[in-house]
């Protein structure tokens, strides 16, 4: 596991450090911004070094449009765009697969569809600096994945205008994934030994430049220098919300689904267009921060194991959908089976006075000093501190509650089959249409 070494500079003057070694090393500065607090300071980090030292004519920047988003998040995004006119900017419109957890039929959407046109949530923009499916000067093809259409870009511009940084709001201090994605010391694609610069192909990689941040840094930049931010997280913040848990990019993600009712609230006429936009939304909305979505403390129903829990959720699913979560469900017991997974030893004294069998195995090929473990009878249950790192038919359960199609509460990532599939079916829908 990395470790943590503090500077001895603030973050905010290792974040210039690292915006001097940008604009240096590279032909462009590409910021990628959300309308949210992340992006929008690396965004205005970007900016002020840029304006000081006289390189403006190196950044750039671009806008993944998702349709479906508050009107606060659109018109700041949109203000920021005009008052830059002076950057190359990209507003990118275009028919992506994206993540959606709020329906047990499907696990994607895909806005600004042609096909749905009569049902947008909003009208495309139209303005010069737009990228869409007519006009995307890549080889595009309807139905990639949104991060696949991110990167395709970036390499684009690259390839068209130089050696490109693309800058990405990301703090590792958000979730442990971030963290290990930052920190890793064994990254097969890390550029110049720098751990917050990814190499993407020989012109682009990805700068995370304010990775060592935190939400109260963020906060802080923004009074100290007057920038510019969302005020929708003004209204979050009289609305009681944690200031983690405020999200303002793609509504639908399994992250955002718990606030996604606000938006029936702060804009009722947004909200009554996403219902009949996206499957699943209202229901959603109303039960996503309860129990019933099943990342609470949800209780097993009376007579029930777990197992036969699972069985009976997956009876309700449509077959593909079914054979899917099977599939991955099948990859699970098999692997704790034979192969084991890594848990520390208060994990496994826990399990012992559970009174669930294990195996505890020799010799481990991960880097760790965990012990590696195996379940040759997989746990229905597993009532450890730790709960998401130990397999359960009880974490299966809360998978398929969660419309988790991919399987990322159980740790799993999407496989490039899955990915390709998912392209291919994307491209006949898209033909047929």
């Amino acid at each position: 596991m990395p470790s943590k070494h503090y500077l001895d500079i603030n973050v905010y003057e290792a974040s210039q450090q690292r915006f001097a070694y940008l604009f240096k090393h590279f032909e462009n500065v590409l910021v990628a911004v959300s309308g949210g607090k992340d992006s929008a300071i690396c965004f205005n980090l970007a900016y002020q070094y840029a304006k000081k030292h006289s390189c403006l004519d190196k950044l750039s920047i671009y806008f993944l449009d998702y349709e479906a988003q508050y009107k606060m998040t659109i018109d700041f995004t949109k203000d920021l765009f005009d008052t830059h006119s002076d950057l190359r900017r990209y507003w990118l419109c275009l028919p992506n697969s994206v993540p959606s957890a709020t329906s047990m039929q499907t696990g994607l959407w895909v806005p600004w569809e042609k096909a749905k046109q009569d049902i947008w949530v909003r009208p495309m923009p139209t303005e010069d600096y737009v990228i869409n499916e007519d006009n995307v000067p890549w080889d595009y093809k309807p139905g990639t994945e949104d991060y696949k259409a991110q990167e395709d870009f970036t390499k684009w511009f690259s390839s068209t205008h130089g050696t490109t940084a693309a800058v990405i709001g990301i703090r590792a201090n958000e979730s442990m994934n971030r963290f290990r994605a930052i920190k890793s010391q064994h990254k097969v694609n890390a550029y110049d030994d720098k751990e917050w610069l990814v190499a993407k192909d020989k012109t682009t990689i990805n700068a995370y430049p304010i990775y060592d941040w935190t939400v109260d840094d963020i906060w802080i930049a923004n009074a100290k220098f007057g920038w510019k931010y969302n005020h929708l997280y003004d209204l979050y913040y009289q609305a009681g919300l944690p200031v983690d848990k405020m999200r303002v990019a793609s509504p639908f993600l399994s992250e955002g689904l718990g606030t996604l009712k606000y938006y029936q609230a702060i804009e009722p006429n947004t909200w009554a267009k996403m219902v009949g936009r996206v499957n699943g939304v209202n229901f959603a909305g109303i039960y996503g921060g309860t129990t019933l979505m099943g990342w609470k403390s949800i209780k097993l129903p009376k007579g029930y194991t777990w197992k036969k829990y699972l069985k009976f959720l997956l009876s309700t699913l449509p077959e593909q959908t079914r054979k899917d979560y099977q599939k991955i469900f099948k990859t699970s017991i098999e692997f704790w089976d034979k192969r084991g997974g890594v848990l520390d030893d208060q994990t496994i004294q826990e399990l012992k006075d559970a009174g669930i069998p294990l195996e505890i195995k020799g010799r481990t090929n991960y880097r760790t000093k965990k012990k590696a473990v195996a379940f040759h009878e997989y746990p229905d249950d597993a009532p450890v501190t730790k709960f998401r790192t130990v397999p359960s038919y009880k974490r299966m359960c809360i998978t398929i509650m969660k419309n988790d199609h991919t399987a990322k509460y159980m740790g799993f990532a999407r496989t490039k089959a899955q990915q390709e599939k998912r392209r291919k079916a994307m491209e006949k829908y898209a033909n047929i249409l």
